[in-house]
């Protein structure tokens, strides 16, 4: 019989809603560890443990592989993954917009390559070989930010205006990958309600009606995204919920306006090129 542990090694990571038990996982602890933190029932820290598990179960996490963050902050993912000699870009919206938009807080807005180590998870000839910084508008990619085999981000695509464009974000963003290229992004998502939301304004959130038609509109153009698990958990943390003002103690569950939310992880892989395409672009 397997071992608790035995199951976090073979389970992979699938598209899934913010959850208790991985608090407890073997995996989860691992990177935990990495970003110098104890353990906490905190849906912040689950995505960017998420993350970080999901890309490392596809082997993206290894020497010379190239990836891409959007709306870094002062994540540690740049700086962990810079540890296993991967070359990443940080990427962030313009200062002065995030500060006009009310993003105040220093670690809401990344401000240059020295916002990514404040934490200290990597020595600074690491952080300067292996990571770079770029401000970009998540809303409008330029077009050369291409040929990355992954990228990431971690509740952010429901600050760019609209559930819209929160969906066209996750079209666009695969253009910066490889083909097979894996992406990894959290979002809020609606437990309340599946049919009220907010839809448009400095933070939407997302129901499983909008996360099932992104999921559909990506399949249709022949990316693959892993299986969604909805289930919402069944230790006693899934089901508390922190209300205003939010103490930040059991945070897996939180109120968001007049909805109850959590974190939802899709974990999405570009669709690679036909044969056609190779038969036709012969050397």
């Amino acid at each position: 019989m397997r071992s608790p542990a035995e199951k976090d090694q073979e389970e992979k990571r699938k598209s899934e809603l913010c959850k208790a038990r991985d608090v407890q996982a073997a995996w989860y602890k691992r990177w935990c560890a990495e970003m110098k933190e104890e353990c906490r029932y905190h849906r912040k820290q689950w995505e960017f443990v998420y993350v970080m598990q999901a890309l490392w179960e596809r082997g993206c996490i290894a020497p010379g592989k190239k990836g891409l963050v959007f709306a870094a902050g002062s994540e540690p993912g740049p700086s962990v993954f810079a540890n296993y000699g991967c070359d990443i870009l940080a990427t962030d919206i313009f200062p002065e917009q995030g500060q006009q938009m009310g993003w105040t807080d220093a670690n809401q807005l990344c401000f240059g390559i020295e916002s990514l180590n404040k934490r200290g998870l990597c020595d600074e000839a690491t952080l300067k070989k292996h990571v770079s910084y770029r401000a970009v508008d998540m809303n409008n990619i330029p077009r050369d930010i291409r040929n990355y085999d992954f990228n990431w981000s971690s509740c952010s695509f429901e600050h760019l205006g609209s559930i819209e464009k929160g969906m066209t974000f996750l079209q666009n963003q695969l253009e910066t990958l490889k083909p097979g290229g894996w992406a990894v992004h959290t979002t809020e998502y609606n437990i309340s309600s599946d049919s009220e939301t907010t839809a448009e304004g400095d933070t939407v959130i997302f129901r499983q009606r909008d996360i099932e038609q992104i999921i559909r509109q990506l399949q249709k153009k022949g990316h693959y995204v892993e299986k969604t698990d909805y289930s919402l958990g069944g230790l006693p943390e899934d089901f508390m919920v922190d209300f205003v003002p939010h103490q930040q103690k059991i945070h897996l569950k939180l109120q968001l306006d007049e909805f109850v939310v959590t974190s939802i992880g899709l974990i999405i892989r570009k669709k690679k090129k036909s044969n056609l395409y190779h038969y036709f672009n012969k050397p």
